[in-house]
């Protein structure tokens, strides 16, 4: 059984090499000229201002929330797309049923005005 894991042993091994190695050549070969607006912290190319520790708005969460509900149906959704033909009627009907669920659930959050970005 070991010997069927091998070969994504050495393939990660070599992987995780190559890529160390490579940045480590990157760091001795590669330009180090340091300064103030290098080292100082990105914040979409302006100066900083407030507190970092600001209040999201609730809204913006939602928009999280609903991107990986929505995501995760597309993940269900390739497999699901790929075994069609052996899981047969029942199959469909079930993931039938998880696209009228998600669907309805969509369409509560858009009549509830939560995809509204004021």
């Amino acid at each position: 059984m070991l010997a069927e894991y091998l070969p994504i042993l050495i393939f990660l091994t070599l992987g995780v090499g190559l890529s160390f190695v490579l940045l480590f050549v990157g760091l001795l070969l590669g330009p180090h000229k340091p300064d103030d607006a290098k080292n100082s912290p990105y914040e979409c190319g302006f100066d900083e201002f407030g507190n970092s520790r600001m209040r999201f708005d609730v809204r913006y969460y939602l928009v999280a929330i609903l991107f990986i509900i929505f995501d995760l149906e597309i993940a269900f959704m390739f497999p699901w797309a790929i075994v069609l033909d052996s899981i047969g009627t029942q199959g469909f009907v079930a993931m039938a049923i998880f696209l009228v669920l998600l669907t309805v659930g969509f369409a509560y959050e858009w009549k509830k005005g939560a995809l509204e970005w004021d």
